[in-house]
C-alpha cells in the first residue's frame, strides 16, 4: 500500500486556510492550477511510497516508538511557497519548527529500521501544498497573498500513518483519499 507519515491540522486550522484558499481562487490565472482538497492537507513528514504489508506492522509499531520520543509542539500555518518553478504551491509553518523537523527525522529512521525502501535523505522543509500544476505556472501573486496569511496556533498531540488511494476513475481533477492507518499520540500522553 502507498504509505506517508504526516501531521494534520485540525478542522478549525483548515477552516481558516480553506478560507485563504477562497481567496487565492479568485486570483487571474488560478484555473491553471489544480487546487488539493481540504481532506488532503497535511504536512508529509516522510513519504513512504508502495510499502509491503508484511512491513507496516513493523514499521508502525516503529512509528509509535518514534510518536512516543517527542514531546507534544506549537504549530500554526503561516506563509507560503513553490517548489518546482510554479508546480505546486504551498502553505508554510511557524512555531516549533525543530520539533517538527526532529518528528520527520524520526519518521524517516522509523521507515529505514523497518526495512522501506527509503530514497536519498533531504532536510525537510515544512508545507502543506494547496495547489499543483503539471507546467510552470507563475504562482508569485499566490505566494505573495499567502505571505500575508496566519493561521491559529494549535498544538501536534499526534503522528499519523495515512494511505493515499491514488485515483483510479480517470476523471479529471480527480484526488487522491487519504486514510488514516494508525495514530500515535506524541509523548506517549492520550
Amino acid at each position: 500500500m502507498r504509505l506517508f507519515a504526516a501531521v494534520l491540522p485540525p478542522e478549525g486550522v483548515v477552516d481558516e486556510l480553506a478560507t485563504e484558499v477562497a481567496e487565492l481562487k479568485k486570483l487571474p490565472g488560478a484555473g491553471a492550477l489544480r487546487w488539493t482538497a481540504r481532506e488532503g492537507w497535511h504536512f508529509t513528514l516522510a513519504f513512504y511510497g508502495e510499502v509491503d504489508d508484511g512491513l507496516v506492522p513493523e514499521l508502525s509499531a516503529r512509528l509509535e516508538r518514534a510518536a512516543r520520543r517527542s514531546e507534544p509542539f506549537a504549530l500554526a500555518l503561516r506563509g507560503g511557497g513553490q517548489f518546482g518553478h510554479g508546480r505546486a504551491l504551498w502553505a508554510g509553518a511557524e512555531g516549533d519548527l525543530p520539533a517538527l523537523r526532529l518528528l520527520a527525522d524520526r519518521a524517516e529512521a522509523a521507515a529505514r529500521k523497518a526495512g522501506v525502501a527509503m530514497g536519498e535523505h533531504r532536510r525537510y522543509k515544512a508545507h502543506l501544498t494547496v495547489a499543483r500544476s503539471r507546467e510552470a505556472v507563475d504562482v508569485r501573486p499566490y505566494v505573495a497573498a499567502l505571505g500575508e496569511f496566519t493561521s491559529r496556533t494549535w498544538t501536534v498531540g499526534e503522528l499519523v500513518l495515512v494511505r493515499s488511494n491514488l485515483p483510479t476513475s480517470g476523471v479529471p481533477g480527480e484526488q487522491p483519499r487519504y486514510e488514516a492507518v494508525g495514530r500515535w499520540a506524541l509523548g506517549g500522553a492520550g
